[in-house]
């Protein structure tokens, strides 16, 4: 059995992605290691990754690896600059939840929303966005949006709040892009009422990001 290990800095996806690989890969053994001090050191350093949560989390890329791992999942947008470097140490595939998102914000689209609720998630989602565009031979023009407050508020409990704020900050953006892409998996919940709130096709990473993972096992034989 292919053994799938998810790497956290929070526990908002942990049982939704739980139940996405449950229903599209039912074969696959699904680990989860988390660790939600990461994040809030990112937040605390002034939205900066660290570089102690940088050797951290790679360190748990590598026990990943040493529990038997056969691909490893990035699930946290916040650090995917950190997957990237993580991809270079680690023997084994190391897939990122964002990764298919952005390959088909890009390939679709030229003027790109770029919303999150974390300063943290921005940079790294441009970042995928504009590598991905560079890999495709593809230009884009992205817009930040950032729901200020808003995970603040879903970490105290209030989600109502959390849902306007994000539905605010699309409304700021919409008129300026395409396609407005998620850059957090926990937002995912509200890409069809922003899309239909601004008009404007929105992605998010969760279940594209399962997909994704079945699609390189496909290929790669694994399944």
């Amino acid at each position: 059995m292919v053994k799938v290990f998810a790497i956290h800095t929070a526990f908002a996806l942990v049982e939704p992605l739980t139940v996405l690989f449950k229903e599209n890969l039912p074969g696959v053994k699904l680990n989860h290691i988390v660790d939600d001090s990461l994040i809030q050191e990112v937040i605390a350093s002034n939205n900066t990754v660290t570089n102690q949560v940088r050797k951290r989390l790679l360190n748990y890329y590598i026990s990943a690896v040493d529990a038997g791992a056969d691909i490893i999942f990035n699930v946290c947008s916040s650090v995917g600059d950190v997957a990237e470097t993580g991809r270079t140490i680690v023997s084994i595939p190391l897939l990122r939840i964002d990764d298919p998102m952005a390959i088909e914000a890009v390939k679709t689209s030229k003027h790109i929303g770029v919303l999150g609720t974390l300063p943290t998630s921005l940079g790294p989602t441009a970042s995928l966005l504009k590598r991905k565009a560079l890999e495709l031979n593809k230009e884009v023009e992205l817009v930040e949006g950032l729901a200020e407050g808003a995970f603040e508020a879903v970490m105290s409990g209030d989600k109502e709040t959390h849902d306007n704020l994000i539905l605010k900050a699309s409304e700021n953006i919409a008129d300026k892009v395409d396609l407005i892409v998620l850059t957090q998996g926990s937002m995912a919940h509200m890409e069809q009422k922003l899309a239909e709130v601004c008009g404007k096709r929105v992605l998010s990473s969760p279940l594209s990001g399962v997909l994704g993972v079945k699609e390189f096992m496909k290929t790669n034989g694994l399944i």
